[in-house]
């Protein structure tokens, strides 16, 4: 049974702290879709400058990402942590 993770990115364009965050994410995603029976994994990215309700949640705490809605990390992702979160 495949499962499906949707992963949302929430971050600024010029934030070079989410540019680092994508390059983790690039990363992450391709290791796990090499795996026998990945997840299938969506990923959306949204910035805080198109989105006030964003922008009064996350403004101070960019790049956030989320898994499936919740709240995965902010500011640095950690690659270890990500790949054992699409893992379990």
């Amino acid at each position: 049974m495949t499962r499906d993770i949707q992963l949302t990115l929430i971050g600024k364009p010029g934030c070079h702290l989410c540019d680092d965050a994508r390059t983790v994410i690039a990363s992450v995603l391709a290791e796990v879709r090499a795996e026998d029976a990945p997840p299938t994994v969506t990923l959306t990215e949204r910035s805080i400058l198109d989105d006030q309700s964003l922008r009064d949640r996350y403004a101070e705490d960019i790049p956030v990402l989320l898994i499936n809605g919740a709240v995965h990390t902010f500011w640095r992702i950690d690659p270890v942590r990500l790949r054992a979160a699409l893992r379990e």
